[in-house]
Parts: C-alpha cells; structure tokens; sequence
C-alpha cells in the first residue's frame, strides 16, 4: 500500500496543487464540491488522472470500479483494500454493483517540518460526517481534526527517552512523537482506535524508521482507560487530546452508547480533573505534559480558580485558556460534531439534556485550553501561570511556549536582574500614540510580532530602559543612569524599575543577552540617547 501510494506522489503539495488553492480550502471546511469538480478536470489528464482518482476514492468518498483502483494501486490491488479494511463492496450510489468499491476510511497524506526536513506520512481514519450517511459510529477513530491539530502545535518538542500519548485515537500525536523519542507507549480505551494507531505506525514504518517487524522497539500499544495501562511507570513527556467534551450523562447510558473518541463517561469535566490530578504519578523529574481540556466555569467563578484546584501538589502548571462559550453554543457544537441534528426528534431531546444538565452544576460557560504541567527538576523555575488567550498565536507556539519555560528557569537562577545584560526581542516593535497636537505620547507599548504575539503597555522609564537593551550595559547601570538623567536616584525607583523589567523578560520582550557580547556595532545609540526623547514626558 505504501509503494502504491508513494509511486502516486499522494503528498499533501501534489493533492494541493492538483485541487488548486479555492478547492482545496474548500475542502479544509469539509465542502467537497469544488474539489470533486477539480478532480473530474483533472480526469481529462491521463497523466493527473490517478492521483485525482485517489482524492476522489479516500478524500471524497466517491465509489470507484474495482478495475480502476487495480490499475492505480497494482501492488494492493482491490482486493488488498478489502483485506485491510480500507475499502468495501457496499457502495452509495450502487449498492448492488459488485464491481464498485466505496472507501471504508478516510486516508490523507500529512505532513510536518522535522529535524532533518519535511516528513511526509499518511493517516488513515474513519469517515467524518461530510464523507457519509447518518449519525456517526459509536466507536468513530477522529482523523487529524482542530483539536489534534492545536495539540501538535503546542507541544514543546525535545529529545526524550520516554514518551506517553495518551488516548492515541488515530495516532497522530504518537507519529509526531516518534520522530524525538526513543520510546512510545500509545494508549486508548477504544480497539478500534488502536487499530487505526497500528496500522497508520506500519503504513509509515520507513519513513519513522520503525522496524515493521519489531514495531515495540520503538512504540507499544495499550488498552486501558486514563493512566490504568501505564501505572507505575515514568515518562519524559505525557500529550494527550483526551474524551474531554462534557456530554449529559443518563443513569440507563451504556458505554456502547457514548462517542468512545470525544465522551469520558464521567460528569461534567470529571475526566479532565481526574486525568490532571493523576498526572503527577507518571512524570518523571523534569518531566512535562501537554493536554487539551473542557472545563466548567460555575457562577460567580473564575475559570482559573476552578482549574488551579486539579493541579497535583509538587508540579508546575501553565494553562491557557484558549475559549469560553456558553451551555447552548457548548451544545450545539458537539451535536453538529456528530451530525446528530440529522435526526430532528433526538437532537432536540439531546440540546435539553445539555441544557440541564449544565443548569444542574449551576455551570455558566465552559472554558477550552492547552494545559502545560511539569515536575520540576532541581534548578527549574516554578510556575504557576494561568490566562485568557483569546487572539491569534503564532503557530506553532509550541518552540516559542518551550522559549518561555527557558526563560521562567533562567530567571528562577538569576534573582538579581541588576548584573544581568539584555536584549530587545527581535520580533518586538515599539508603538508610540499620541492626541493629534499633543506634545508627548500619551501610550507607549510594545509589540511582540511573533510567539504567544503579547501587548505591553509601558511607562515612559520603562520605554528607556527597553530602549537601552543592547547588550552593552547591565540591567543595573540603565537603571542608574535613568535615575540619574531624570532625577529619580531613590531606592524604589530601582527596586520598580528592575521588577517591571523582570516581567518584560518574562514575557519575552526581553531575553539575556547569552555571552554575544557589545551591541554597539549594531545600535550607536547611548543611554542618554535612549532616554532623552523621554525625559520632558516624565517631568
């Protein structure tokens, strides 16, 4: 199957460029029209035509003659799909038309920046609700969905020895880690979850350099529910995109009734809460995780004060929160998810089951974020840091979030910011606003172009003293000098100063200078240069 596709050039440049860009942003929102028309396009093409075909069969879910897969996929054949279980004979159009195949999965290619280039895979998964009929399985594999996606983007990646995905699903998390850790245990409580992971790990054994005849060597595959399958054990790094979606629980549910991928089975955020809170029994020291997570705000709460209340004693937590919707948009979210507004009767019998069962915690919205915890290792800083985060990030922010851990460390070993030299981040712009006629600035802010893309707004002795950070001077002679030039030489003023800077290294406005030495090649400006513009505005 791989040689087949591989012999294709079924790589996510070739299908973008095949579909072109609006077809192929159509198809990111799930509209499948302008791509199969581009693909029908493409068919006129002997030389494009097999790889339209492919798009056709796996990415639109369109039957194909069982001759034609034969021909475009010689080494599996039709009848390879079958054994696998990637293709079947039933098909929409022509159920009766033995000869027609209607794929049985959704198989894409996927790709990512590695170390050492771009690494090109294929994920296979079940289809989503725009592919087929009907409400979706109980036991539905999610493919690369929004919130695998935010994951991947916000896991800080490093070498480890040891690392745990957690509720693999289709296993995409576990591919990514398989690129920067030595060992893989992948577990869900889902066989058919496991089965997708198992397959997309040999599909793509080469290319992650998994023996496929030994794959435990480098990943094993466990059943179980949360941490069950892993007890005992220590890891480096523990990601997880958990059954975190709050669903109203019913005192007849079976477990074959709930959505096995996004349904914990416990009430309300239970399963997000149990799983932080046991967290602390699998990190190793200087251990990280990264999980996504709902959970609810009761009124007349904050959603920080609710969360800090899971984090184990002993670790670090950093938790942005990334949305907050309301009890109806929450519900309504999920059903489309499932296409349950398909059955009218059921779905509105769902929407009121939500409704109450939020009303009956006396839940007033529901927050969704990327959770950051780690078990400090001696000389590691600790944090704890919860905030709303509702813009764009850059992405993926999971190097510029490792970037600012570094930072929170460096800080944590340097108490005394006065012997310290500094630098200006260089994707920080300055913004100076003034009233039309004004003599001076009334706002002075800086930017961060990049990153977690933060606004600070500064006092006019704070501007110098960022204006000052080449690398030149320590911390502490730029704050002696604007004490001097704007007559402010008493014992607070330093103390405020030096804590204001502080909080801009914190953020990442300013970074240590790391050893490289004088800026005054690159920046001729002195101390006095760099405050003079402010001096009259403070006075």
């Amino acid at each position: 199957m791989a040689r087949d596709l591989a012999a294709l050039d079924y790589t996510v440049d070739a299908v973008a460029e095949l579909l072109g860009p609006e077809a192929h942003a159509a198809l990111g929102r799930d509209q499948v029209v302008p791509a199969l028309v581009a693909t029908r396009v493409a068919g006129e093409d002997p030389v494009r035509e097999p790889l339209g075909a492919v798009v056709r069969f796996f990415l639109l879910a369109r039957p194909l003659a069982a001759a034609a897969l034969d021909a475009i996929l010689p080494s599996v054949r039709s009848e390879g799909l079958m054994a696998l279980g990637l293709a079947s004979s039933e098909s929409r159009t022509a159920p009766h038309d033995a000869g027609t195949l209607a794929a049985a999965v959704d198989l894409r290619p996927y790709s990512w920046d590695a170390r050492d280039g771009e690494r090109e895979v294929w994920v296979a998964s079940d289809l989503a609700a725009h592919q087929r009929q009907g409400v979706l399985r109980r036991d539905h594999v999610l493919g690369i969905g929004q919130a695998s996606a935010t994951l991947v983007q916000a896991t800080a990646r490093r070498p480890v020895d040891r690392a745990l995905d957690l509720g693999t699903g289709c296993g995409i998390q576990a591919l990514h880690l398989l690129e920067h850790a030595r060992h893989v245990v992948a577990t869900d409580i889902s066989d058919r979850a496991l089965a997708f992971a198992r397959f997309n790990v040999l599909l793509n054994a080469e290319a992650l350099r998994v023996d496929p005849d030994r794959p435990e060597d480098r990943i094993e595959l466990r059943k179980g529910s949360l941490l069950d399958p892993v007890a005992g054990e220590r890891f480096d790094l523990v990601v997880s995109n958990p059954p975190f979606v709050i669903t109203p629980r019913t005192p007849s549910e079976r477990a074959e009734d709930q959505f096995t991928y996004r349904d914990g089975g416990l009430p309300g955020d239970q399963l997000v809460s149990t799983l932080v809170g046991g967290l602390g029994e699998v990190l190793a020291e200087g251990g990280t995780a990264q999980m996504l997570g709902n959970w609810e705000i009761p009124a007349g709460q904050a959603w920080h004060e609710r969360v800090r209340g899971w984090i184990p004693e002993g670790l670090d937590a950093w938790v942005l929160e990334r949305e907050e919707v309301g009890p109806g948009q929450y519900a309504e979210t999920w059903l489309a998810d499932a296409s349950q507004q398909r059955d009218p009767a059921a779905y509105e019998d769902a929407y009121a089951a939500y409704l109450a069962d939020f009303a009956g915690r006396g839940t007033s919205a529901v927050g969704f974020g990327v959770l950051w915890l780690r078990r400090p290792a001696e000389g590691q800083g600790r944090l704890d840091r919860f905030e709303h985060l509702a813009h764009p990030l850059e992405q993926p922010i999971g190097p510029h979030w490792a970037a600012a851990v570094a930072r929170a460390d460096w800080l944590a070993q340097h108490p005394d910011l006065a012997s310290e030299r500094l630098l200006v981040a260089e994707d920080v712009t300055e913004e100076r606003h003034q009233r039309p006629g004004a003599e001076h600035p009334g706002v002075i802010l800086l930017r961060q172009g990049a990153g977690f893309r933060r606004t600070a707004l500064l006092s006019t002795e704070l501007a110098g003293f960022a204006s000052a950070c080449d690398g030149d001077l320590t911390a502490g002679q730029i704050v002696s000098a604007l004490a001097a030039l704007l007559d402010r030489d008493d014992p607070a003023f330093r103390v405020g100063l030096l804590a204001e800077a502080r909080s801009l290294v914190e953020e990442g406005f300013l970074g240590p200078a790391d050893g490289r030495g004088s800026a005054a090649d690159r920046k001729s400006g002195s101390v006095r240069d760099a405050v003079s513009v402010n001096r009259e505005e403070t006075a």
